[in-house]
């Protein structure tokens, strides 16, 4: 049986599936939450979602959860944008839950958030055999004669084993004995940015959007920034959506100009990859120039003073068309 709930608040609807309504105790079932807009009405879209430690409420317990994906479910209509997130649920006593609504905060809009409807779990216990006999007492314990004869076997299997064993430490000690200790120096770390400017570069040269392949072009930049993101701040930014990064760098000492040339690219790369935007050249070419400038502009100064590259990519100059062409 399917619960469904679906509401529709600042043209956000969002919904929620219970797989099963009804369960044996222990038994798991998943909780699917979905919240569903239109990307090309909706932009700019702050959504909190709500969150959870080890419980949904009362007895309903977490077993896990997933990350919150984005995907495009109609292919006919690439501008409406699904979020989805599901919870794999379970309970330890019996009896009717209620799962209470969930509620999204559109845009740190509190007072009117996009709730579903409450969900009710019936939790029955395992029914018990009444046809099985009554338990009886348990036996006690026969009474065995030591006979020590028994054990010689396993005295000789041990002394043997001991001896062998003794051999061997004695035969791995002399042949270590005298071997010089060898210190391995352990290699310097590639500074986060340069690999970034490196991969940069590497798209620039290639501009594959040339060849009408303008999603894999924005799909190599938006990667290169998220993995610089993880090396040089320590954000698991390959698994965050845009909202999820922007989110998190909050809380991040970057100045404001970075934080908007990323928020710009992330965000117009989330519409080329799921509304299939088509930018059009300069879109192309300010794309990459933002990568650049947000690498340039939070790199480590430590590892800018300790690097010893010869050269590094000159980012630091404006991309032109000219030079795309």
């Amino acid at each position: 049986m399917l619960l469904l709930s679906f509401v529709k608040a600042q043209d956000i609807k969002v919904n929620a599936v219970l797989d099963s309504s009804k369960i044996r105790i222990g038994e798991q079932t998943k909780l699917d939450i979905y919240l569903t807009y239109n990307g090309n009405s909706q932009k700019n879209l702050k959504i909190e979602w709500p969150s959870f430690e080890d419980t949904i409420s009362g007895k309903i317990e977490i077993v896990s959860k997933s990350a919150i994906d984005s995907t495009i479910p109609d292919k006919n209509n690439p501008n409406i944008i699904q979020q989805h997130q599901q919870f794999i649920i379970t309970a330890f006593d019996s009896g009717y839950f209620a799962i209470p609504a969930f509620k999204f905060f559109i845009n740190e809009d509190t007072v009117n958030p996009a709730m579903t409807e409450v969900l009710f779990l019936e939790v029955n216990t395992v029914k018990t055999d009444t046809t099985e006999a009554s338990v009886k007492d348990i036996k006690p314990p026969f009474d065995e004669p030591f006979d020590w004869k028994w054990y010689l076997p396993y005295a000789y299997w041990g002394l043997g084993i001991v001896a062998i064993l003794s051999i061997l430490i004695y035969i791995f000690y002399r042949l270590t004995k005298k071997k010089p200790e060898v210190v391995e120096l352990e290699k310097p770390k590639i500074p986060a940015h340069i690999i970034a400017l490196a991969e940069l570069e590497k798209i620039k040269t290639e501009s594959v959007w040339k060849e009408d392949k303008t999603k894999e072009y924005y799909s190599s930049i938006s990667d290169a920034i998220r993995l610089y993101i993880e090396n040089r701040f320590g954000v698991n930014a390959l698994e965050l959506t845009t909202d999820e990064i922007v989110k998190a760098f909050r809380s991040q000492v970057v100045d404001p100009l970075s934080k908007e040339k990323l928020q710009q690219l992330l965000v117009l790369s989330d519409f080329v990859k799921f509304a299939k935007v088509i930018p059009i050249e300069h879109e192309h070419v300010m794309a990459l120039q933002n990568a650049f400038d947000f690498v340039n502009g939070t790199k480590r100064e430590e590892e800018i003073v300790l690097e010893e590259t010869p050269s590094e990519p000159n980012s630091e100059q404006p991309l032109n068309t000219e030079e795309q062409k």
